[in-house]
């Protein structure tokens, strides 16, 4: 199905949401499910409902004295060093995701990297203010102070990953458990028995899912878990990997929970003379644009990451509204994509 190359001729009136579904060729009733996120709708028709709103200019609309007080604005806080945002491509990923929804809705996204009190005070003077209508919050580490202050303003509020302690804050998530369990258990069905991790940041739920996952696949399959930790960076990876090689000589396979640690891993394997996948087989998660252009290519775990930012940007969009995102899906799937290195 294709768009028609002109819109309907709406006059002067502001478009509607028939118009946009008319649009689109979808049902009304999809319509709204695309804008408000309340239902799972197909990424066809969620990307033809999303270029219709873009192509009409399609406002959501909203009650004037709701309106005066709007910044038309959702801010998406990622609470990581600077270094660490420009250098990892999930955060491009999901923000670009989040971007093109709400930009088809009428609303801009801002972002602030936040990083330290300095920043953390500048970020919570900001939303304090009323710079913005929503929040995105992204890489939340712990019992992360910005969360508890967001909560307590009281704005809408989504994050990206599930929450390591108990808060009301909605959140979207992929299927971390799910991934690492279908990576090792390619590990084990491709003959290895000497399976390894690097697992992410234990002070986040992604983090520790992912771990979850892995040893879960481990313990049923009867056989001994080894951990080395990192933060989702290629010199983590790389140092991770190199007191692996310390303790488990022996080590055939590798589980790495980013591609960035997994290509951190594998500069620490050919320095130590491994052949990949000869000698260690290994597995990423995420599947970064990186994963295709390593050597050799990456196997890894395939995680909708664009999808995750759309999501969350519909859930902060329904909550504004003040609608209801429970039953709403917050759990993304994820699948293993094959390659060269296991």
């Amino acid at each position: 199905m294709s768009l028609p190359d002109t819109a309907p001729s709406l006059d002067t009136a502001k478009p509607t949401l028939a118009d946009v579904a008319a649009l689109a060729g979808v049902s009304e009733a999809t319509a709204s499910r695309v804008l408000n996120g309340s239902a799972p709708v197909s990424l066809r028709a969620r990307s033809h409902v999303e270029d219709a709103m873009t192509r009409l200019g399609y406002v959501r609309w909203r009650a004037p004295r709701a309106q005066t007080s709007r910044s038309g604005s959702v801010a998406a806080i990622v609470t990581e060093s600077s270094a660490r945002f420009f250098s990892d491509p999930f955060f491009a990923r999901v923000l670009r995701g989040a971007s093109r929804t709400l930009s088809a809705a009428g609303l801009q996204l801002a972002f602030l990297v936040v990083h330290g009190r300095s920043e953390y005070t500048a970020a919570e003077r900001y939303i304090k203010g009323g710079s913005a209508d929503g929040v995105l919050l992204v890489s939340a580490h712990g019992r992360d102070p910005l969360l508890l202050t967001l909560q307590a303003v009281g704005i809408p509020t989504v994050m990206c990953g599930r929450p390591l302690v108990p808060c009301s804050a909605s959140y979207v998530d992929a299927d971390n458990v799910g991934g690492a369990r279908t990576a090792v258990d390619h590990l084990l069905r491709g003959g290895r028995r000497r399976v390894v991790t690097i697992a992410g940041p234990r002070d986040m739920a992604v983090g520790i899912d992912r771990l979850t996952g892995y040893r879960e696949t481990l313990e049923a399959a009867g056989l001994p878990a080894l951990v080395g930790y990192g933060d989702f960076s290629h010199a983590s990876g790389e140092h991770a990997m190199t007191r692996l090689l310390e303790h488990r000589p022996d080590l055939d396979a590798v589980f790495a929970a980013s591609d960035l640690m997994a290509v951190g891993a594998l500069r620490a394997l050919r320095r130590a003379g491994r052949q990949v996948p000869d000698d260690v087989a290994l597995v990423g998660f995420d599947d970064d644009p990186i994963a295709q252009h390593t050597t050799p290519p990456l196997t890894t775990v395939r995680q909708p990451v664009e999808e995750q930012g759309a999501v969350m940007a519909r859930h902060v969009m329904a909550l504004i509204e003040h609608e209801s995102v429970a039953g709403a899906p917050n759990e993304l799937p994820t699948t293993l994509v094959q390659r060269e290195s296991a």
